[in-house]
């Protein structure tokens, strides 16, 4: 299974980006997997963000991020979705989507890692 992220930039304090995972090379279809979005900021350990069931219907955030960001699938283009509003300097980071058997929120149920994108939000 290979995860490509996308749509990592620069963008200034209150702004919004929509980051992009798609998926390749999968042993079971799209919708078998939970995925997730973590980060990780500089000099701190990864941590979770959002969380997405294998069927859509449910999802889950860190509560830095509750109300301001959004985790959505497309199945038929095996992508997940970040949508993040209203960012924030605490925002910066590298951004990385993972797949698991099952919808989770522990890192250490991630099977599939993508590299990341890196969101960097000036002040």
């Amino acid at each position: 299974v290979q995860l490509l992220e996308s749509g990592g930039a620069v963008v200034q304090a209150g702004g919004s980006l929509r980051l992009s995972c798609r998926a390749s090379e999968l042993t079971l279809s799209f919708d078998d997997y939970g995925m997730g979005w973590f980060r990780q900021a500089p000099g701190k350990e990864r941590e979770g963000v959002a969380f997405i069931s294998r069927s859509g219907g449910t999802s889950s955030y860190s509560d830095p991020v509750e109300g301001r960001f959004t985790i959505s699938r497309d199945d038929g283009a095996n992508t997940v979705y970040l949508q993040m509003n209203s960012l924030t300097p605490e925002d910066t980071g590298i951004y990385t989507c993972a797949a698991a058997p099952f919808y989770t929120s522990r890192l250490e149920e991630y099977e599939y890692w993508g590299r990341g994108t890196q969101v960097i939000v000036s002040s």
